[in-house]
């Protein structure tokens, strides 16, 4: 059985090999895929079955009904299936198969749970919260508002290199998922915090040392995601903000707060660097929100309903 199981992670790991080089997924997309094949092999070991090769439509049902059974989100659960059809695809592709059990399996419902994000107040509060004088807290600064102020995702921030950062212009050059480039412009506060944090932190942070990547901790090496989680919860504790925060609470309000303030949603689109625009619609809420305020305001016939309401007092 050990080595029926080795021989499946073997699989598997070709077939992530194969999107590493030929697809450019990111490495936490391949992650993710990783856990989803390995909660499958889980599965059908349960099941009785030890050959990825033999697993049958009835049994991908079960295990649609098990990820169900799970609670997992309508999101998480499209992602695994589209891990195992890439898969089976790769199997039938290399003969290792003889069907393809995914074919015609029906989907989950789309996700569309909106999206969770900060108030513009919350916001202020978070990236005007007091600040200290040491190198980290003048980069601490620094990383919110370049995050809030791009929406960049929080992986894209940790690995912005100086060599993709022009203050100058106002942009950065963000490579996002599958290896994606784009270009995301800074505004004026964001450029002055973070070149006050090249000027005057980055380099007390260094010692002397080099590194490629603009945000780094007192050892001299890039500042990771877990390390930014950190300081973000630190700094809404300083802001007084009680609810759960994460690094995409922020993306999603630059988005929600751009829209907001009326930017069209092919813009915002290009700046969060989604492939189709179907993903940034999930935004669209605050559109309708909007018009349905402008309504309220503007719209004439409320007007004269006032007018009347005035005249029979």
């Amino acid at each position: 059985m050990t080595e029926r199981v080795a021989a499946t992670d073997a699989l598997v790991e070709r077939y992530l090999n194969e999107l590493r080089v030929e697809g450019g997924l990111s490495w936490n997309t391949l992650e993710a895929y990783r856990r989803d094949l390995g909660k499958f092999s889980e599965f059908l070991r349960a099941m009785g079955l030890h050959d990825p090769a033999a697993a049958t439509r009835q049994a991908m049902a079960e295990f649609l009904g098990f990820l169900k059974r799970a609670q997992l989100s309508a999101a998480s659960t499209a992602r695994c299936l589209a891990a195992l059809r890439g898969f089976y695809r790769f199997l039938c592709r290399e003969r290792l198969a003889q069907e393809n059990p995914m074919v015609n399996l029906g989907a989950p419902r789309p996700w569309t749970r909106l999206p969770r994000t900060l108030s513009q107040s919350e916001v202020t509060r978070l990236l005007e919260c007091p600040n200290g004088s040491r190198p980290e807290d003048l980069r601490d600064a620094a990383m919110l508002e370049l995050l809030y102020a791009t929406g960049l995702r929080v992986s894209e921030l940790v690995n912005v290199e100086l060599s993709r950062l022009n203050l100058a212009v106002g942009y950065v050059l963000a490579t996002g998922k599958g290896s994606k480039q784009r270009v995301v412009p800074i505004g004026d506060v964001a450029r002055r915090k973070v070149q006050t944090y090249l000027d005057r932190a980055r380099p007390l942070l260094m010692k002397h040392r080099t590194s490629p990547n603009v945000f780094v901790s007192r050892r001299g090496t890039k500042l990771t995601r877990q390390g930014f989680w950190k300081l973000l919860r630190a700094r809404a504790r300083c802001a007084g903000i009680t609810k759960p925060i994460s690094p995409h609470m922020l993306r999603h309000s630059f988005a929600t707060h751009l829209l907001d303030h009326g930017a069209d949603l092919r813009s915002v689109q290009a700046m969060l660097g989604h492939a189709r625009i179907s993903t940034t619609q999930i935004y669209t809420h605050v559109e309708r929100e909007r018009l349905k305020r402008l309504h309220t305001e503007l719209f004439p016939r409320k007007h004269r309903r006032s007018l009347r309401r005035e005249k029979s007092v």
